[in-house]
Formats: C-alpha cells, sequence, structure tokens
C-alpha cells in the first residue's frame, strides 16, 4: 500500500465507472484519417513500433502514464489540492504538446503528477506555485495540432520524485524499466480501476 492511497481523489475526467480498455500493444494509426479512440488504458503496457519520432531513440516503448481519449476540448480536473509545479509547450513530434506538472503533498511525501497533450491555450497565464482546489478544471485537451499529433487523449503520469524539467518520459526502455517504476507509479492509485 502506498501513502497515498487512503485519499478521496476527483476524477481527473469526466467519466463514471471503468473504461474500455484500449490496447495499443498491436499497434496505432497516426494518419489524420485514424478513428476516434474512446476509453483508457496503458499502464507498464509495451507499444512496439508506436513511438516512431527521434525522441524515443528507437528503444523505448514501455508506457509509464495511464491515456484517457475524449474530445479535443474536454475539461481535465486537478485530482486533489495542489499547486502548478511547471508547464510547458513540449512541441517536438509525438510529444505531449501542452503540458502541466503539478505538486501535491501527502503526510510529508510529495507527488507530481503530468498532464499531457492539453490545448496551448491551458498554458497561457500559468504561473509557478498557482494554487488550486480539487475537482476545479485546470486545463483542456488539445487536438492534433497541439498535442505532438496524437488522436486527442489525456496522458496522466505520477512521481515520487521531483522532476529536472517540466517533462517526464512517457515510455522507457526495457533496461529503464526497473528504475523507472519504482520513480513512476501506477497512476490508478490516484485514478482508481479507471480500466478493466
Amino acid at each position: 500500500m502506498t501513502p497515498f492511497q487512503v485519499f478521496n481523489f476527483h476524477p481527473v475526467m469526466d467519466y463514471s465507472g471503468p473504461l474500455a480498455t484500449i490496447d495499443l500493444s498491436k499497434g496505432y494509426d497516426h494518419s489524420e484519417e485514424a478513428l476516434e479512440l474512446r476509453g483508457a488504458g496503458g499502464y507498464l503496457e509495451r507499444r512496439p513500433n508506436i513511438y516512431t519520432s527521434p525522441l524515443f531513440e528507437r528503444k523505448r516503448f514501455i508506457h509509464m502514464g495511464v491515456d484517457i481519449w475524449s474530445p479535443a476540448g474536454s475539461a481535465v480536473f486537478a485530482f486533489d489540492d495542489g499547486f502548478i509545479w511547471g508547464f510547458r509547450n513540449n512541441d517536438k513530434p509525438l510529444d505531449y504538446g501542452g503540458t502541466i506538472i503539478t505538486e501535491h503533498q501527502y503526510n510529508g511525501h510529495r507527488l507530481f503528477a503530468l498532464y499531457g497533450h492539453l490545448s496551448l491555450r491551458s498554458i497561457d497565464g500559468l504561473k509557478k506555485g498557482m494554487r488550486f482546489k480539487k475537482g476545479e478544471q485546470i486545463a483542456e485537451l488539445g487536438d492534433r495540432s497541439e498535442n505532438g499529433g496524437w488522436i486527442p487523449h489525456l496522458h496522466f503520469q505520477l512521481s515520487i520524485a521531483e522532476p529536472s524539467e517540466p517533462d517526464m518520459p512517457g515510455v522507457v526502455s526495457e533496461e529503464e524499466l526497473k528504475e523507472a517504476m519504482l520513480r513512476y507509479p501506477d497512476p490508478r492509485i490516484v485514478l482508481g480501476p479507471i480500466y478493466i
């Protein structure tokens, strides 16, 4: 049991009950004509042949967050009280686009959360240290032109270690996995059983 599991967190998006599981282990269609996806999934999922940008060094493909697919413009909420640790536009191809990292405190433990693939409007006017309340809307999903080129979705990832910049590796290599699992716990400790 982690020190965070005793808290009653607010959903990060508007959904009720477990969502359909989206399995990307067999591939992903990057084309503009690709069908929209609805559902969630991804923690520790191996996704070969998806991360084709040089950003992923042809070896990073194990997913360290949970993805929640929903239309561009969908509201994104704070799961608990906290503050803005950092934000930026990670604008390389297949990167996060609009990105916010929040910080939260639980019984002396710091927890960081990355919200990725947001609209650029979501990061306009933000300041480091800005406080927000549990359940407050803090962002919205971006479209393909601003979210790294992906079908609209939220990449939600946790870290128990402070990031060095407004970014976290959303996928890691087999060699990095053991250490990454210690640093980036399963986001379902906050999200609950979001997918089956």
